[in-house]
Protein backbone atom coordinates (compact mmCIF):
# COMPACT_ATOMS: atom_id res chain seq x y z
CA UNK A 1 0.00 0.00 0.00
CA UNK A 2 1.30 3.28 -0.93
CA UNK A 3 2.27 6.29 1.60
CA UNK A 4 -0.39 8.36 0.42
CA UNK A 5 -3.17 5.37 0.57
CA UNK A 6 -1.99 5.47 4.79
CA UNK A 7 -2.21 8.75 4.98
CA UNK A 8 -5.73 8.74 3.67
CA UNK A 9 -7.09 5.58 5.83
CA UNK A 10 -5.31 7.64 8.98
CA UNK A 11 -7.70 10.69 7.77
CA UNK A 12 -10.73 8.32 7.64
CA UNK A 13 -10.01 7.03 10.99
CA UNK A 14 -9.40 10.56 12.44
CA UNK A 15 -12.28 11.86 10.77
CA UNK A 16 -14.47 8.56 12.48
CA UNK A 17 -13.00 9.52 15.85
CA UNK A 18 -14.12 13.16 15.27
CA UNK A 19 -17.75 12.47 13.93
CA UNK A 20 -18.49 10.58 17.18
CA UNK A 21 -17.44 13.27 19.20
CA UNK A 22 -19.78 15.48 17.26
CA UNK A 23 -22.83 13.76 17.17
CA UNK A 24 -23.04 14.73 21.13
CA UNK A 25 -22.91 18.53 19.39
CA UNK A 26 -25.29 20.51 17.66
CA UNK A 27 -24.67 22.65 14.19
CA UNK A 28 -25.78 26.56 14.46
CA UNK A 29 -28.24 26.52 12.08
CA UNK A 30 -27.03 29.22 9.59
CA UNK A 31 -23.94 26.63 9.73
CA UNK A 32 -26.10 24.12 9.12
CA UNK A 33 -28.20 25.61 6.46
CA UNK A 34 -24.61 26.49 4.47
CA UNK A 35 -23.55 23.00 4.29
CA UNK A 36 -27.18 21.80 3.09
CA UNK A 37 -26.76 24.04 0.45
CA UNK A 38 -23.11 22.99 -0.46
CA UNK A 39 -23.82 19.38 -0.47
CA UNK A 40 -26.82 19.92 -2.30
CA UNK A 41 -24.33 21.38 -5.05
CA UNK A 42 -22.28 17.55 -5.13
CA UNK A 43 -18.50 17.95 -5.12
CA UNK A 44 -16.58 20.74 -6.92
CA UNK A 45 -15.11 19.46 -10.30
CA UNK A 46 -11.48 20.62 -9.46
CA UNK A 47 -11.88 17.42 -7.25
CA UNK A 48 -11.42 15.30 -9.51
CA UNK A 49 -8.75 16.84 -11.71
CA UNK A 50 -5.10 16.06 -11.71
CA UNK A 51 -2.28 18.36 -11.00
CA UNK A 52 -0.84 18.81 -14.32
CA UNK A 53 2.45 19.40 -13.07
CA UNK A 54 5.00 17.79 -10.81
CA UNK A 55 4.96 21.01 -8.52
CA UNK A 56 0.92 21.04 -8.21
CA UNK A 57 1.25 17.70 -7.46
CA UNK A 58 3.80 18.13 -4.61
CA UNK A 59 2.15 21.06 -3.74
CA UNK A 60 -1.58 19.51 -3.03
CA UNK A 61 0.40 16.43 -1.39
CA UNK A 62 1.86 18.95 1.48
CA UNK A 63 -1.64 20.36 1.86
CA UNK A 64 -3.08 16.58 2.42
CA UNK A 65 -0.30 15.66 5.21
CA UNK A 66 -1.06 19.05 6.87
CA UNK A 67 -4.18 18.72 6.77
CA UNK A 68 -4.18 14.94 8.34
CA UNK A 69 -1.93 16.55 11.00
CA UNK A 70 -4.67 18.88 12.23
CA UNK A 71 -7.14 15.68 12.06
CA UNK A 72 -5.24 14.24 14.18
CA UNK A 73 -4.23 16.55 16.56
CA UNK A 74 -8.13 16.77 17.05
CA UNK A 75 -8.86 13.32 17.48
CA UNK A 76 -5.65 12.97 20.32
CA UNK A 77 -6.93 16.11 21.77
CA UNK A 78 -10.69 14.03 22.30
CA UNK A 79 -8.93 11.02 23.62
CA UNK A 80 -7.90 10.00 26.90
CA UNK A 81 -5.60 12.70 28.29
CA UNK A 82 -2.89 9.43 29.32
CA UNK A 83 -2.88 8.91 25.90
CA UNK A 84 -3.14 12.66 24.61
CA UNK A 85 0.55 13.15 24.50
CA UNK A 86 1.79 10.00 22.90
CA UNK A 87 -0.95 10.36 20.24
CA UNK A 88 0.37 13.83 19.85
CA UNK A 89 3.97 13.12 19.27
CA UNK A 90 2.84 10.56 16.69
CA UNK A 91 0.83 12.54 15.15
CA UNK A 92 3.76 15.18 14.54
CA UNK A 93 6.75 12.34 13.65
CA UNK A 94 4.19 11.20 11.18
CA UNK A 95 3.66 14.57 9.85
CA UNK A 96 7.30 15.13 9.40
CA UNK A 97 8.36 11.83 8.27
CA UNK A 98 5.67 12.29 5.54
CA UNK A 99 6.79 15.75 4.39
CA UNK A 100 10.58 14.73 4.66
CA UNK A 101 9.53 12.13 2.39
CA UNK A 102 7.01 14.03 -0.12
CA UNK A 103 8.86 14.43 -3.56
CA UNK A 104 9.13 10.74 -2.83
CA UNK A 105 5.59 10.17 -1.86
CA UNK A 106 4.49 12.13 -5.25
CA UNK A 107 6.70 10.12 -7.08
CA UNK A 108 5.31 6.81 -6.22
CA UNK A 109 1.65 7.84 -6.75
CA UNK A 110 1.98 9.36 -10.00
CA UNK A 111 5.20 7.46 -11.92
CA UNK A 112 4.71 9.54 -15.20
Amino acid sequence: MTRIRHLIIGMAMACVACAAQAADQTTPPQNAQLQQKEIAKGDPARWYQDDATAAAQLRTLRKEIGAALAEANIACKQGPAAERGRCMQEARATYQQDMANAAQIRAENHPH
